[in-house]
């Protein structure tokens, strides 16, 4: 962006003292930078489409305040609506439909366009008045601000569930380490769609990816997780300022940074496990004492490993089990618990075989 190149460049005048920002959304990175400026003493985010001319709404942001995009401007109304046009309660991401004094009459010679985005506004008094489909993704905070979350076509669709990646990004933005970040959905696998995040921590902070996990697991429901995060100096962006979401790299295979200190496996069940886990997750190196989770791992994952370890061990290990303790040496230890009392519930028949046979696996094959 202009203002991004001026930063680089040192290219802002010294009597710049109110800066207002419009045409992409403003990280609170770029906010900081202005204000260590010195100089500047407030910076505005402008939030708009060209179809209402030419702002819909402003913020007065500050350097570690949240990244809102304030409030409509005068004789403009912001509704966030569902796609049957039913408002939004407060904190409920929906569409952003503008209507006011600004709008335009629709586009020039494209009809069709202009009556499926400009509709008749059910909520005014006045005769013919209309709204704007922006498909923009929004929500009003209690305090009556509305906090952008992107582009309704950055909606995915996960193990079933409806996900707003800006609602993510919104989210770890208030991380206090986190300057800029973007969240998408990638299938690196056949068949395994995952979220990935990519951040850039601000200056001068040490962002830990355990401790943003952490910080994401008070903020959002299970199923918007990141799996992956990926730790970048600065965002790729297009010509023209955006970021470039096809830059963005493939998360690599290795360990993700852990609270727990890495242990190798022990004995022939955990390297068994360690095997399936790597497999499974896609990572080429787990702990016995990983957690699952925090892994990248998800409901659908566990499924998997528990149908490998069945294949592998001939015992079932049940769900509940699994999440309770979702960790290779507690999984080992079910494994061999089970195993146990199976040999324990062997005839005197059976156990003179067994004995005679020496081979563990020789018992599961037989048992299958």
């Amino acid at each position: 962006s202009a203002i991004a190149e001026l930063l680089r460049t040192g290219g802002v005048p010294d009597s710049v003292r109110t800066v207002n920002l419009a045409g992409e959304p403003l990280s609170t990175r770029m906010v900081q930078q202005l204000y260590n400026l010195g100089t500047i003493q407030k910076v505005y985010d402008l939030y708009g489409p060209s179809e209402d001319t030419t702002y819909s709404t402003f913020a007065l942001r500050s350097p570690n305040g949240p990244a809102t995009i304030g409030r409509p401007i005068a004789n403009t109304q912001v509704y966030i609506l569902d796609r049957h046009s039913q408002p939004m309660p407060i904190g409920v991401p929906g569409e952003v439909c503008i209507s006011g004094d600004g709008l335009a009459r629709g586009y020039l010679n494209r009809p069709e366009l202009t009556t499926e985005k400009f509709v008749l506004n059910p909520f005014s008094d006045r005769s013919g008045a209309r709204l704007y489909r922006t498909g923009d993704l929004a929500r009003y905070l209690p305090d009556g601000k509305l906090e952008f979350l992107g582009r309704l076509d950055h909606q995915v669709k996960i193990r079933g569930y409806r996900i707003e990646l800006g609602e993510i990004e919104a989210v770890m933005g208030r991380h206090p380490a986190v300057g800029e970040s973007v969240v998408v959905a990638r299938q690196d696998a056949p068949g395994e769609k995952r979220l990935v995040a990519y951040v850039v921590a601000r200056p001068n902070t040490a962002l830990k990816t355990n401790e943003l996990r952490d910080f994401l697991k008070t903020k959002l429901p299970d199923y918007m997780m990141v799996s992956a995060f990926v730790l970048l100096d600065k965002l790729p962006l297009t010509p023209n300022g955006k970021v470039d979401r096809r830059a963005l790299p493939a998360p690599d295979q290795n360990r993700p940074d852990l609270e727990k200190v890495y242990a190798a496996p022990r004995t022939t069940t955990e390297e068994a496990l360690v095997e399936i886990w790597s497999e499974v997750l896609g990572l080429n190196k787990v702990g016995i004492h990983d957690n699952f989770f925090e892994l990248g791992g998800h409901s659908l994952l566990v499924m998997q490993v528990l149908t490998r370890v069945r294949e592998a061990f001939h015992v079932e290990v049940s769900f509940r089990r699994f999440f309770e303790a979702p960790a290779i040496t507690e999984l080992a230890a079910a494994i061999e618990d089970t195993l146990v009392r199976e040999i324990r519930e062997l005839s005197d028949e059976e156990a003179e075989r067994l004995a005679g046979a020496g081979d563990s696996a020789w018992l599961a094959n037989q048992r299958s």
